[in-house]
């Protein structure tokens, strides 16, 4: 009975999903203007409840014993031959009387495995999956070939040089599920609750992790997800009865923080390239008020949709890559990522051997939820005090943007930055990567910032080599 009541809400919330970045389609900006129409009034008490420290129950924790072995993947359909690393997928139990339950997938690395550092990669939405988006598309060990029953590999793939988890987080998203559907009502605390208990017990079913450096990274609603989660670990490390998880750093891909340099930066940047009319610009400049306090008028509103009507159909995740169409194989492309990659994807793990050899429980899989979107019940208005917090704490805190994204752009990472009001320790310069500019960096005290030229919202899909040389970096410690 569980099970079936489980696939029925799992496939009625997903009817509703769409691709991740697909033409027209953007979760971001549909969870974004339900929220202004709930801050019709200035309540400043609501943005401080990620402000302040977390106070939460003992954390669950369950049995764990036999469940690695029988998450390891023997393989993929479809899998290249070589493969020569290991994977492992299956389900994490957060809350057993809801029966809320995380998917995770590993892949480790196929050298220095057990010296390598562990990553945690995020991505947003909210309501996209880490595994599918992250994974399968963008810094995963495979891509889903144009046939959609066949995989390629990645050379570029993050597991060179770190054993990489991705986590398909909240319950709803990918995968993930929970048997109680009031569970897909959720929000930026419970996200950052689940993460954390999911990781405490990962680490039981991985012991030899536990003592591991350990990273988390990813993109877009992720700069909620990764800055609150960090915290929370940092506050939690502190209670000696529970798990030390062994943080190091975190890095944030064109990462949305600030609801008002978010809005001021991509306007900013529609403007600067030729997306936008003078008029258009000017408009907004005069009547949108984007901080916290301010209204969103009429005038405003107006606007902003010329602004959306100029823009017409471009992929404004990638604002110089053609659209995915029956020509897309004819039309150059500056990465020569395959716009339509997001489609295989979508077939791919829909396939009954896939899910079945992922240990996944079988639903018809895409890439984003929307019903979680829509019923976002908690998201402050910033995150950059929790990112102030910390840097002062020690952790190394790494912001990095394609400077081709529309969606949250490089304007919005460095208007952000502004905000944290950080002193320049090393001034912008360009950094290099085989004879060519790979992008700029800038390093601040206890921040670093670095572009990476010709990517996307995106980044190890547009620019892949580029984006492992920067993770590479990130890694070391080391400006690149």
């Amino acid at each position: 009975m569980k099970i079936a009541f489980l696939l029925s809400i799992h496939f009625s919330l997903l009817i509703f999903v769409h691709c991740y970045g697909g033409n027209g389609y953007d979760p971001l900006e549909n969870v974004l203007r339900i929220q202004r129409s709930k801050r019709s009034v200035h309540d400043p008490i609501k943005n401080k409840e990620l402000n302040t420290e977390y106070s939460y129950p003992p954390v669950y924790v369950g049995p764990q014993d036999g469940l690695k072995d029988f998450d390891k993947i023997s393989s993929l359909p479809g899998q290249p031959t070589g493969t020569d690393f290991d994977q492992y997928s299956g389900y994490v139990t957060v809350d057993p009387h809801h029966g809320r339950a995380l998917f995770y997938y590993l892949t480790e690395s196929p050298f220095n495995s057990s010296t390598n550092p562990l990553v945690l990669w995020l991505n947003g939405g909210p309501g996209c999956s880490s595994f599918g988006n992250g994974a399968m598309m963008e810094l995963g060990p495979f891509r889903v070939n144009a046939d959609n029953v066949t995989l390629s590999h990645n050379k570029y793939a993050w597991n060179n040089v770190a054993n990489v988890l991705f986590l398909e987080s909240p319950a709803g998203v990918g995968f993930s599920y929970s048997n109680t559907s009031s569970d897909y009502e959720t929000g930026d605390i419970q996200t950052a609750q689940d993460s954390y208990t999911f990781l405490v017990n990962w680490l039981e079913r991985f012991p030899e992790y536990k003592s591991r450096d350990f990273y988390i990274t990813g993109e877009s609603y992720a700069g909620h997800y990764i800055p609150q989660l960090a915290q929370l670990i940092v506050q939690n490390n502190k209670i000696t009865n529970q798990t030390v998880i062994n943080l190091k750093g975190i890095a944030l891909g064109n990462a949305y923080v600030d609801s008002e340099t978010e809005n001021t930066g991509m306007y900013d940047y529609f403007w600067s390239h030729a997306i936008i009319s003078d008029e258009i610009h000017e408009g907004i400049i005069s009547n949108c008020n984007f901080s916290e306090a301010g209204t969103i008028t009429e005038a405003c509103e107006d606007y902003l949709s010329q602004a959306k009507a100029a823009r017409s159909n471009i992929y404004f995740y990638d604002i110089y890559a053609p659209l995915c169409s029956s020509s897309s194989n004819s039309t150059p492309s500056i990465s020569e990522f395959d716009p339509c990659t997001g489609n295989y994807i979508d077939s791919y793990l829909n396939i009954a051997a896939v899910q079945q050899a992922l240990h996944a429980k079988p639903v018809y899989w895409e890439s984003c939820n929307d019903f979680i979107g829509k019923h976002w019940q908690d998201m402050p208005f910033t995150v950059l005090p929790v990112i102030q917090d910390l840097m002062a704490s020690g952790i190394n805190v790494w912001i990095y943007s394609g400077d081709t994204d529309g969606r949250v752009p490089v304007t919005t990472s460095r208007y952000s930055i502004d905000k944290l009001e950080t002193s320049v320790e090393k001034p912008w310069y360009p950094w290099m990567h085989e004879d060519e500019v790979g992008g700029y960096v800038v390093g601040y005290q206890n921040l670093t910032f670095v572009t990476i030229r010709g990517a996307g919202h995106f980044v190890p899909s547009y620019q892949p080599a580029r984006a492992l040389a920067f993770f590479s970096s990130f890694l070391e410690g080391k400006l690149p």
